[in-house]
């Protein structure tokens, strides 16, 4: 299965749910989360016996885990002290449990602001339970101070987060303005969607999931509206039969290329045949057909029209051949002439294929919303940022601020399916859960990467796979392909050409 990603309100949805409606108390969730954080250190700390562990206690549930995992370091001979943000005797429910254990146990607890943390010793371990997945806006000065003071000791001490780093959001995985950087980070229950996203992965250190007794059948019953993409998308894809002929592998048409602009359709296509299309042709302006095939005998072309550029007419000269594909790949070199725009135009109201729109094609779906109610529940539209602004008239910074709405967002108008690339792309359809890329890698970021990716969805869509499948696989399969060559250039330098050719690597 991929990966759920429930916010932080649908995590506290599903606790609420395990201790009202199942009956497990919340003492019992919180012990197993310290339970759990407890495995992490052992796992890194071959003896904690005699190891000075300094532990950050917010004053929410957070704090209560610290409380927790302190009596369990205490047991195992570390000598542990508990720095809480409010007075003991101000916590409340499942915190206050723990704290009284912890007094039974006789741990060394401060009060924060009447601690003098400069005179302390320096911790071999450091215990982050400030505060937790539901944290957000910007830090407070003296919750800033202590992340600052935590941060302080990242080379001498190994630092632990509970559930997340704090100053972490939970939503966006951005520091707020900033974060612990942690050795490794216990979530618990499962991955927050913050702690998927990329702006998260340089304070998570190792991240680890701690099962801590919510029952199955709560996450099953009530699915988060995010999934993660991992190697299980691969699921999709059928390994062919030694005796399948190429016709049964999907005939994909791309339609692009204009004058100075036949690099994109080309890689494009090569995109689609090395990720296993049998065929593949590009419709092209007639003057430039040679200029496509660039030295790849493989790619067929279909010349139109007698000119450089992109008319109305090309579209009724298309039509006749329309039949002879699965599905379609439009936009990438189309060009930004008025002719191109009408030839979109006429597409989208005479054509029922399948098809994909990327590039120009977005670039031309911008100035005319007219033809909007034209685009299918099929049809895939992949825009970078700055395309994404262009459509729906938000600038390319508060896109980027909440990627995952504004996606949402878009296809409740539109209802196809929308690919907003970029560092953990995101895959929103309708009525069906939003999908998160886990790859944030340079090496993809490249004139011509965008053409290999529309080529991949386009193959795959053209082997029946549904577009939210089709979008899922080739976006993973692409990032997986970048993850890939940055092994090889870790200072970049690859062409887009090389994510083509790595798609069949990556699968080896």
């Amino acid at each position: 299965m991929l990966t759920p990603l429930p916010t932080p309100k649908e995590m506290g949805y599903w606790d609420r749910l395990s201790i009202e409606d199942y009956g497990i108390h919340g003492e019992i969730l919180m012990e197993n989360a310290s339970r759990e954080a407890l495995k992490v250190l052992e796992s890194h700390i071959h003896q904690l016996a005699g190891k000075t562990v300094f532990l950050f206690a917010g004053s929410g549930n957070n704090g209560g885990d610290a409380f927790a995992l302190a009596r369990h370091l205490n047991n195992c001979q570390a000598k542990c002290l508990v720095l809480h943000t409010r007075p003991l005797d101000q916590y409340t429910g499942e915190t206050a449990y723990h704290i009284k254990l912890a007094q039974k146990s006789k741990l060394q607890m401060h009060y924060l602001p009447e601690s003098d943390l400069l005179s302390l010793p320096h911790p071999d371990i450091i215990v982050d339970g400030l505060l937790g997945t539901g944290f957000q806006g910007q830090l407070r000065d003296d919750y800033l101070n202590l992340v600052e003071y935590i941060n302080g000791f990242n080379k001498q001490s190994f630092i632990l987060a509970l559930d997340i780093p704090s100053g972490l959001n939970g939503y966006t995985g951005k520091a707020s303005p900033i974060a612990v950087k942690a050795n490794a980070t216990i979530t618990f229950g499962a991955i927050k969607i913050g702690l998927f996203l990329p702006e998260a992965q340089d304070f998570l250190g190792q991240l680890v999931v701690g099962e801590i007794g919510i029952p199955c059948s709560v996450k099953e019953d009530h699915p988060p509206k995010c999934i993660g993409l991992n190697k299980n998308v691969f699921d999709y894809l059928t390994k062919p039969s030694q005796l399948q002929h190429k016709g049964a592998a999907g005939h994909l048409l791309i339609i692009g290329g204009s004058s100075g602009l036949s690099g994109a359709p080309t890689l494009a296509a090569l995109g689609a045949l090395k990720s296993g299309a049998g065929l593949v042709t590009v419709a092209c302006p007639r003057t430039i057909s040679q200029e496509i095939k660039q030295g790849f005998p493989e790619i067929m072309t279909l010349p139109l029209g007698p000119g450089k550029n992109w008319t109305e007419a090309a579209f009724y000269e298309l039509e006749a051949h329309l039949s002879s594909f699965q599905a379609v790949v439009l936009g990438p070199g189309l060009g930004r002439e008025d002719g191109a725009l009408e030839f979109l135009h006429t597409y989208l109201k005479e054509c029922n294929l399948p098809t994909l729109l990327d590039a120009d094609a977005l670039f031309c779906l911008a100035q005319d919303k007219d033809i909007w109610p034209h685009l299918g529940k099929e049809t895939i539209l992949t825009p970078h940022p700055g395309e994404m602004s262009r459509l729906n008239g938000i600038s390319t910074s508060e896109i980027q601020a909440d990627r995952i709405s504004m996606a949402e967002e878009f296809i409740a108008q539109t209802e196809c399916v929308l690919v907003l690339k970029g560092a953990g792309t995101v895959i929103a359809s309708p009525n069906e859960p939003t999908c998160i890329s886990p790859f944030a890698c340079a090496n993809l970021a490249i004139g011509g990467s965008g053409d290999v990716l529309a080529g991949i969805i386009g193959s795959l869509k053209a082997r029946s796979l549904s577009s939210t499948e089709a979008a899922s696989l080739g976006v993973y399969w692409h990032g997986l392909a970048g993850q890939y060559l940055q092994g090889k250039y870790p200072y970049r330098g690859n062409l887009a050409q090389d994510i083509a050719f790595a798609l069949t690597e990556v699968l080896e």
